[in-house]
């Protein structure tokens, strides 16, 4: 089976729209923001990779532990057609499920979702080889505008691994559940990988390792902009600082400036205080209830949920009713 081509839905004007979007309201925001994704381009994604490595970064050695112990239950109790994956990037864990399934038989098509298409025609590659027989189509979107692309028909497992749903702040999550349970049928699942509450002594220097590899991620979106956007941000006068908030349960990532400072971007001359941060990432931890009622909040019902065995990280299998 050769290779499909890409199906786009996210092309360069949009990113840029997208970018100049975020950047201007984030910017002129009371609190400066930016939003997550505008870390990886090239560069962000090997150093996220880096990070990934990390003595420090426990989250993905230990959903990688529960996928090893749990894909082949995940076969079983699914017996899923179609796996689709959101925010795929290489698909490196998804391995284990594929594993899994091709052992099992029946399933016929991965999709992979990402906003990359570097990145998607590399992994669409490198799978289609490595499991023949299996059709591997690849999307280019985004998984927060484009889940109405999704295929249809058969019995389809969504994936969102990684901690990723993390990210959203909890109106947007909420958002986010609700649109993908409206893009599935009753029957259909969906296995969400979670970083759970602990102490702080074991989440924050996950986002702030003694090597410094976390920090040159983080200034990396302020080169993004001076890129992308000809802005004139100098990431040598931002720290890098990783915070616990208790009240939200969540990891806050900002850039910290060290000086007072004007920055042009845009259209926009946009004035630093000295010690103002900028918040680059949002990363929220749950609970095991947490995590169930904001399914069911959307229609999903919680099947299993399982964690590594240190506690760490929790995966959910969910089905739509």
């Amino acid at each position: 089976m050769g290779v499909e081509p890409l199906e786009i839905h996210l092309d360069d004007q949009d990113i840029s729209r997208s970018l100049r979007r975020d950047v201007r309201l984030g910017l002129t925001a009371t609190e400066k923001w930016l939003p997550p994704k505008w870390f990886y381009d090239s560069r962000g994604s090997e150093l996220f990779d880096e990070i990934t490595r990390l003595p420090e970064y426990y989250p993905t050695r230990a959903e990688r532990a529960v996928l090893a112990e749990r894909a082949v239950e995940v076969a079983e109790l699914t017996g899923a057609k179609t796996l689709i994956e959101l925010g795929s990037g290489s698909s490196e864990k998804t391995r284990l499920l594929l594993d899994a399934f091709t052992q099992r038989g029946g399933l016929g098509t991965f999709v992979p979702l990402d906003v990359s298409v570097s990145a998607l025609a590399g992994s669409t590659a490198t799978l289609t080889a490595d499991y023949p027989g299996l059709r591997v189509r690849g999307i280019v979107g985004d998984f927060t505008r484009h889940l109405d692309h999704l295929p249809t028909g058969g019995r389809r497992l969504v994936i969102f691994l990684g901690g990723t749903i993390g990210n959203l702040l909890p109106a947007e999550r909420a958002e986010f559940v609700a649109a993908m349970r409206a893009a599935l049928e009753p029957g259909d699942w969906l296995l969400v990988g979670t970083d759970l509450v602990k102490d702080p002594a074991v989440i924050v220097p996950a986002y702030d390792d003694a090597a410094g590899v976390t920090a040159e991620f983080n200034r990396n979106v302020l080169r993004v902009l001076n890129r992308e956007l000809d802005a004139d941000f100098d990431p040598a006068a931002f720290a890098h600082v990783a915070l616990w908030n208790p009240a939200q349960e969540w990891i806050e990532m900002r850039l910290r400036a060290e000086r007072a400072m004007r920055v042009r971007v845009l259209d926009l001359d946009v004035d630093f205080a000295a010690g103002e941060d900028l918040r680059t990432e949002v990363s929220a931890k749950f609970r095991p209830a947490g995590i169930a009622g904001e399914l069911a909040a959307a229609g999903f019902r919680t099947e299993r949920f399982w964690t590594d065995p240190d506690g760490l990280f929790g995966v959910t299998l969910a089905r739509a009713e």
